[in-house]
């Protein structure tokens, strides 16, 4: 474990030395956070705000590869890139454009589809995982390939997705997936598991010290999809999926809170929450501040992990 450290350091070193300097070169070529106008009075002071520096998050996946450039390491960092590149596209066009939309929703399913497709054939035909799903080391759902690209695709895009969702105040995002790449590196027997981990938290922390409320800086989907994407290709190379909707809790609650509005509105004209994604409403509703939200959020997520780790030593790990 002690070789993983060295490249989390330099990853830490470069982005929070280089953050400044990318946040500057956003802000000049105008490359920064249009605001939805539904959205409460303190976020809309947030406009003007430097997106997408979430890029500079592939400075750590490129010194990862560096340290270990073996066919893992080349798979993590490419599931990385994949998705960073949807959600940059994204990115590109709210802060080019000034628009909040963004490219349209279908478009990123399709892309996020066609990636998702390729890289589970990759990983079951060329690095061998094998097509099961563990409940626990002894019980185990054999599935043929195609059934299990399907549905472990849908998780897949599913989970890429919620935790996009989850990205949606200063510093919630990098508080609460630190907790997730944790999980990861604790349970895994690979090095390259172990420094793409470790390599991502210590990118995350480096950016939390602009990102954190008042934010200086914005990851955008160029970050968080990014993210989203290699959390839940990690979970399927690791084959715990069965534990997933405990880890991702806090994602999948900021997904499920967005389809429970939509519908309930759709049904009755009316809405469960002050504001989806739930981060919004604790706001809204309770008065929490953001950081209030951040902290109980990232407290939330340690929680959901130390859960996981404990199911996984005593049922997935004998």
């Amino acid at each position: 474990m002690v070789g993983s450290f060295m490249p989390a350091i330099l990853s830490f070193a470069s982005v929070s030395i280089l953050c400044p300097f990318f946040i500057l070169l956003l802000k000049k070529l105008g490359l920064t956070q249009p605001i939805r106008k539904e959205l409460p009075a303190d976020h809309q002071l947030k406009k003007g705000t430097p997106l997408m520096t979430g890029s500079i998050f592939s400075i750590g996946v490129m010194i990862a590869l560096l340290f270990n450039h073996s066919p893992l390491m080349i798979f993590l960092a490419i599931t990385y890139f994949l998705f960073g590149l949807v959600g940059f596209w994204d990115d590109f066009w709210k802060a080019s454009r000034q628009d909040p939309g963004g490219i349209s929703g279908k478009t990123k399913l399709v892309f996020q589809f066609l990636f998702t497709g390729v890289l589970l054939y990759y990983l079951v035909s060329i690095l061998g995982i094998d097509t099961n799903i563990r409940i626990t080391s002894n019980l185990v759902i054999s599935l043929p390939m195609i059934v299990y690209i399907i549905i472990v695709g849908l998780f897949v895009i599913g989970s890429a997705n919620a935790i996009n969702f989850t990205d949606g105040m200063d510093g919630l995002l990098g508080v609460v997936c630190i907790p997730t790449y944790f999980f990861f590196y604790i349970i895994t027997d690979s090095i390259e598991v172990q420094i793409f981990c470790l390599m991502m938290i210590a990118c995350v922390l480096a950016f939390l010290i602009y990102n954190i409320y008042p934010a200086k800086a914005f990851m955008g989907d160029t970050g968080s999809l990014a993210i989203g994407g290699s959390l839940a290709f990690l979970a399927v190379y690791e084959k715990v999926e069965i534990i997933i909707p405990i880890l991702f809790f806090v994602y999948f609650a900021e997904q499920l809170s967005v389809i429970m509005q939509v519908s309930y509105f759709k049904l009755t004209r009316k809405r469960i929450f002050r504001m989806t994604p739930i981060h919004f409403h604790f706001g809204l509703k309770y008065g929490w501040s953001e950081n209030m939200i951040v902290i109980v959020f990232g407290f939330i997520s340690w929680i959901c992990t130390f859960i996981c780790l404990i199911y996984w030593r005593f049922f997935l790990n004998l």
